[in-house]
Protein backbone atom coordinates (compact mmCIF):
# COMPACT_ATOMS: atom_id res chain seq x y z
CA UNK A 1 0.00 0.00 0.00
CA UNK A 2 1.61 3.74 -1.26
CA UNK A 3 1.66 5.94 1.94
CA UNK A 4 -0.22 8.66 1.61
CA UNK A 5 1.83 12.40 0.35
CA UNK A 6 2.89 14.08 3.47
CA UNK A 7 1.17 17.41 4.06
CA UNK A 8 2.54 20.28 2.10
CA UNK A 9 3.25 23.39 4.07
CA UNK A 10 6.31 26.25 4.43
CA UNK A 11 7.80 24.30 7.05
CA UNK A 12 7.94 20.11 5.01
CA UNK A 13 9.08 22.25 1.51
CA UNK A 14 11.84 24.01 3.91
CA UNK A 15 13.19 20.76 4.82
CA UNK A 16 12.74 19.30 1.37
CA UNK A 17 15.23 22.69 0.23
CA UNK A 18 17.34 21.66 3.19
CA UNK A 19 18.20 18.06 2.25
CA UNK A 20 17.88 18.99 -1.45
CA UNK A 21 20.66 21.17 -0.92
CA UNK A 22 22.57 18.61 1.27
CA UNK A 23 22.27 15.90 -1.63
CA UNK A 24 22.75 18.50 -4.72
CA UNK A 25 26.51 18.78 -2.52
CA UNK A 26 27.02 14.95 -1.75
CA UNK A 27 26.06 14.78 -5.75
CA UNK A 28 28.68 17.30 -6.85
CA UNK A 29 31.19 16.28 -4.54
CA UNK A 30 30.97 12.70 -5.29
CA UNK A 31 29.42 12.25 -8.58
CA UNK A 32 26.93 9.15 -6.76
CA UNK A 33 23.74 8.18 -8.92
CA UNK A 34 21.22 10.42 -7.52
CA UNK A 35 18.80 7.44 -6.65
CA UNK A 36 21.56 5.97 -4.14
CA UNK A 37 22.01 9.04 -2.57
CA UNK A 38 18.37 9.69 -2.47
CA UNK A 39 17.59 6.32 -0.86
CA UNK A 40 20.78 7.25 1.47
CA UNK A 41 19.11 10.57 2.79
CA UNK A 42 15.49 8.43 3.44
CA UNK A 43 17.25 5.78 5.06
CA UNK A 44 19.89 8.30 7.31
CA UNK A 45 17.15 11.03 8.06
CA UNK A 46 14.05 11.39 9.70
CA UNK A 47 11.75 12.45 6.42
CA UNK A 48 8.59 12.67 8.34
CA UNK A 49 7.95 16.20 8.36
CA UNK A 50 9.22 16.84 4.66
CA UNK A 51 7.80 17.05 1.06
CA UNK A 52 8.93 14.06 -0.15
CA UNK A 53 8.00 14.49 -3.39
CA UNK A 54 9.82 18.05 -3.39
CA UNK A 55 12.94 16.57 -1.76
CA UNK A 56 12.61 14.05 -5.01
CA UNK A 57 11.82 16.32 -7.53
CA UNK A 58 14.90 18.92 -6.20
CA UNK A 59 17.24 16.14 -6.17
CA UNK A 60 16.33 14.52 -10.05
CA UNK A 61 15.46 17.78 -11.98
CA UNK A 62 18.31 19.98 -10.62
CA UNK A 63 21.79 17.68 -12.00
CA UNK A 64 19.46 16.76 -15.45
CA UNK A 65 19.36 20.94 -16.30
CA UNK A 66 22.61 21.44 -14.74
CA UNK A 67 23.46 23.39 -17.47
CA UNK A 68 20.85 25.43 -18.22
CA UNK A 69 20.73 26.88 -14.59
CA UNK A 70 24.04 26.89 -14.44
CA UNK A 71 24.00 29.55 -17.80
CA UNK A 72 21.09 31.50 -16.29
CA UNK A 73 22.79 32.63 -12.95
CA UNK A 74 26.38 33.10 -14.57
CA UNK A 75 25.82 36.05 -15.69
CA UNK A 76 25.02 37.61 -12.23
CA UNK A 77 28.10 36.21 -11.04
CA UNK A 78 30.03 39.70 -10.82
CA UNK A 79 34.08 38.96 -11.48
CA UNK A 80 33.48 34.93 -10.25
CA UNK A 81 33.18 31.91 -12.71
CA UNK A 82 31.44 29.06 -11.56
CA UNK A 83 34.66 27.05 -10.97
CA UNK A 84 35.59 29.88 -7.93
CA UNK A 85 32.55 28.72 -6.32
CA UNK A 86 32.28 26.86 -3.20
CA UNK A 87 30.15 24.01 -3.35
CA UNK A 88 27.73 25.03 -0.76
CA UNK A 89 27.02 28.19 -2.90
CA UNK A 90 27.00 26.38 -5.81
CA UNK A 91 24.25 23.95 -4.85
CA UNK A 92 22.24 26.86 -3.33
CA UNK A 93 22.63 28.77 -6.60
CA UNK A 94 21.04 25.87 -8.34
CA UNK A 95 18.42 24.80 -6.46
CA UNK A 96 16.78 28.75 -6.47
CA UNK A 97 17.52 28.87 -10.03
CA UNK A 98 15.41 26.18 -10.63
CA UNK A 99 12.88 27.39 -8.48
CA UNK A 100 12.85 30.76 -10.00
CA UNK A 101 12.59 29.33 -13.39
CA UNK A 102 11.02 25.71 -13.39
CA UNK A 103 8.28 26.74 -10.20
CA UNK A 104 6.53 29.81 -10.34
CA UNK A 105 3.74 28.19 -7.73
CA UNK A 106 6.74 29.46 -5.03
CA UNK A 107 7.27 33.23 -5.33
CA UNK A 108 10.71 35.00 -5.78
CA UNK A 109 10.82 36.35 -2.38
CA UNK A 110 10.36 32.92 -0.89
CA UNK A 111 13.21 31.29 -3.51
CA UNK A 112 15.90 34.46 -2.09
CA UNK A 113 14.94 34.22 1.29
CA UNK A 114 15.30 30.27 1.96
CA UNK A 115 18.45 30.27 -0.36
CA UNK A 116 19.90 32.94 1.77
CA UNK A 117 18.37 31.10 5.29
CA UNK A 118 20.42 28.12 4.13
CA UNK A 119 23.23 29.92 2.94
CA UNK A 120 23.41 31.21 6.63
CA UNK A 121 23.16 27.75 8.10
CA UNK A 122 25.59 25.62 5.62
CA UNK A 123 27.83 28.30 3.42
CA UNK A 124 30.97 30.39 4.51
CA UNK A 125 31.30 33.47 6.25
CA UNK A 126 28.81 36.18 4.24
CA UNK A 127 28.49 34.07 1.54
CA UNK A 128 24.65 35.14 1.93
CA UNK A 129 24.99 37.88 0.72
CA UNK A 130 26.63 37.14 -2.47
CA UNK A 131 23.68 34.38 -3.21
CA UNK A 132 21.18 37.35 -2.31
CA UNK A 133 22.68 39.52 -4.78
CA UNK A 134 22.93 37.21 -7.81
CA UNK A 135 19.27 35.95 -6.96
CA UNK A 136 18.03 39.46 -6.92
CA UNK A 137 19.42 40.20 -10.35
CA UNK A 138 18.34 36.71 -11.79
CA UNK A 139 14.74 37.05 -10.40
CA UNK A 140 14.78 40.65 -12.38
CA UNK A 141 15.21 38.82 -15.67
CA UNK A 142 13.02 35.30 -14.92
CA UNK A 143 10.06 36.72 -13.08
CA UNK A 144 10.13 39.94 -14.00
CA UNK A 145 6.37 40.43 -14.35
CA UNK A 146 6.35 39.23 -10.10
CA UNK A 147 9.22 41.33 -9.49
CA UNK A 148 7.77 44.50 -10.99
CA UNK A 149 4.40 43.92 -9.65
CA UNK A 150 5.77 43.97 -6.35
CA UNK A 151 8.51 46.86 -6.18
CA UNK A 152 5.80 48.99 -7.74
Amino acid sequence: MKKPPAKVSPATRRKARHFGMQALYQWSMTGAALNEIEAEFHVDNDMTHTDTDYFHELVHEIPARVTELDEAYFPHLQDRSVEELDPVTLSLLRLATYELAHRIDVPYKVVINEAVSLAKKFGATDSFKFINGVLDKLAVSLRAVEVKAERS
